[in-house]
Protein backbone atom coordinates (compact mmCIF):
# COMPACT_ATOMS: atom_id res chain seq x y z
CA UNK A 1 0.00 0.00 0.00
CA UNK A 2 1.43 3.37 -1.00
CA UNK A 3 1.69 6.28 1.40
CA UNK A 4 -1.07 8.91 1.30
CA UNK A 5 -0.07 12.56 1.75
CA UNK A 6 -2.03 15.18 3.63
CA UNK A 7 -2.78 17.90 1.06
CA UNK A 8 -3.90 20.43 3.69
CA UNK A 9 -7.62 20.75 2.88
CA UNK A 10 -10.12 20.42 5.71
CA UNK A 11 -13.10 18.18 5.01
CA UNK A 12 -11.45 16.47 2.03
CA UNK A 13 -10.60 12.82 2.59
CA UNK A 14 -8.13 10.77 0.59
CA UNK A 15 -9.70 8.27 -1.83
CA UNK A 16 -9.81 4.63 -0.79
CA UNK A 17 -8.26 3.52 -4.08
CA UNK A 18 -4.51 4.00 -4.60
CA UNK A 19 -2.64 4.94 -7.76
CA UNK A 20 0.88 5.31 -9.14
CA UNK A 21 0.15 8.65 -10.84
CA UNK A 22 2.95 11.18 -10.26
CA UNK A 23 0.53 14.07 -10.81
CA UNK A 24 -1.87 12.96 -8.06
CA UNK A 25 -2.04 15.23 -4.99
CA UNK A 26 -2.60 12.22 -2.69
CA UNK A 27 -0.15 9.60 -4.01
CA UNK A 28 2.20 11.64 -6.21
CA UNK A 29 4.19 14.83 -5.83
CA UNK A 30 1.73 17.48 -7.07
CA UNK A 31 1.24 20.34 -4.56
CA UNK A 32 -2.12 22.14 -4.46
CA UNK A 33 -2.71 25.82 -3.71
CA UNK A 34 -5.08 28.70 -4.25
CA UNK A 35 -8.67 28.44 -5.42
CA UNK A 36 -11.12 25.65 -4.57
CA UNK A 37 -13.99 25.18 -7.05
CA UNK A 38 -17.05 22.95 -7.20
CA UNK A 39 -18.92 21.95 -10.32
CA UNK A 40 -20.51 19.24 -12.43
CA UNK A 41 -18.53 17.05 -14.83
CA UNK A 42 -19.82 17.66 -18.37
CA UNK A 43 -17.19 15.68 -20.30
CA UNK A 44 -14.84 12.83 -19.42
CA UNK A 45 -13.67 11.98 -22.95
CA UNK A 46 -10.06 13.08 -22.42
CA UNK A 47 -7.40 10.81 -20.96
CA UNK A 48 -6.88 11.69 -17.29
CA UNK A 49 -8.77 14.98 -17.60
CA UNK A 50 -12.36 16.20 -17.27
CA UNK A 51 -14.32 19.35 -18.12
CA UNK A 52 -16.15 20.86 -15.15
CA UNK A 53 -19.06 23.32 -15.45
CA UNK A 54 -19.52 25.98 -12.76
CA UNK A 55 -22.82 27.88 -12.52
CA UNK A 56 -22.85 31.28 -10.82
CA UNK A 57 -24.80 34.53 -10.61
CA UNK A 58 -23.48 37.78 -12.09
CA UNK A 59 -24.81 41.20 -11.05
CA UNK A 60 -25.90 43.53 -13.87
CA UNK A 61 -25.45 46.88 -12.15
CA UNK A 62 -27.51 48.89 -14.63
CA UNK A 63 -30.67 46.91 -13.86
CA UNK A 64 -29.71 45.87 -10.31
CA UNK A 65 -30.50 42.25 -11.14
CA UNK A 66 -28.61 38.99 -11.40
CA UNK A 67 -28.13 36.80 -14.45
CA UNK A 68 -27.06 33.19 -14.55
CA UNK A 69 -23.69 32.43 -16.10
CA UNK A 70 -21.52 29.39 -16.50
CA UNK A 71 -17.84 28.70 -16.79
CA UNK A 72 -15.97 25.65 -18.06
CA UNK A 73 -12.77 24.47 -16.40
CA UNK A 74 -10.47 21.69 -17.55
CA UNK A 75 -9.05 19.68 -14.65
CA UNK A 76 -6.66 16.76 -14.21
CA UNK A 77 -8.29 13.52 -13.04
CA UNK A 78 -6.04 11.19 -11.01
CA UNK A 79 -6.37 7.44 -11.53
CA UNK A 80 -7.55 6.91 -7.93
CA UNK A 81 -10.76 8.96 -8.38
CA UNK A 82 -13.54 7.48 -10.53
CA UNK A 83 -15.96 10.04 -11.97
CA UNK A 84 -18.36 10.10 -14.90
CA UNK A 85 -20.53 12.74 -16.56
CA UNK A 86 -23.04 14.31 -14.18
CA UNK A 87 -20.97 13.81 -11.00
CA UNK A 88 -20.39 16.77 -8.70
CA UNK A 89 -16.69 17.23 -7.94
CA UNK A 90 -14.32 19.53 -6.06
CA UNK A 91 -11.23 20.82 -7.89
CA UNK A 92 -8.24 22.63 -6.43
CA UNK A 93 -5.76 24.90 -8.20
CA UNK A 94 -2.27 23.57 -8.88
CA UNK A 95 0.66 24.49 -11.08
CA UNK A 96 -0.03 24.50 -14.85
CA UNK A 97 0.01 20.89 -16.09
CA UNK A 98 -0.91 21.65 -19.72
CA UNK A 99 -1.99 24.61 -21.82
CA UNK A 100 -5.48 24.66 -20.31
CA UNK A 101 -5.13 22.50 -17.17
CA UNK A 102 -4.36 24.26 -13.88
CA UNK A 103 -6.76 22.40 -11.58
CA UNK A 104 -6.86 18.86 -10.19
CA UNK A 105 -9.92 16.92 -8.97
CA UNK A 106 -9.60 16.00 -5.28
CA UNK A 107 -13.09 14.84 -4.28
CA UNK A 108 -16.21 13.30 -5.78
CA UNK A 109 -19.75 13.80 -4.53
CA UNK A 110 -19.47 17.27 -2.97
CA UNK A 111 -22.61 18.58 -1.27
CA UNK A 112 -22.70 22.39 -0.90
Amino acid sequence: MSKVKNIGLEGVEAPAKTCEDTQCPWHGSLPVRGRILEGVVVSDNMTRAVVIRRDFLHLVRKYNRYERRKGLITARLPDCIDVKEGDVVKAVECRPLAKSISFVVVQKGVVS
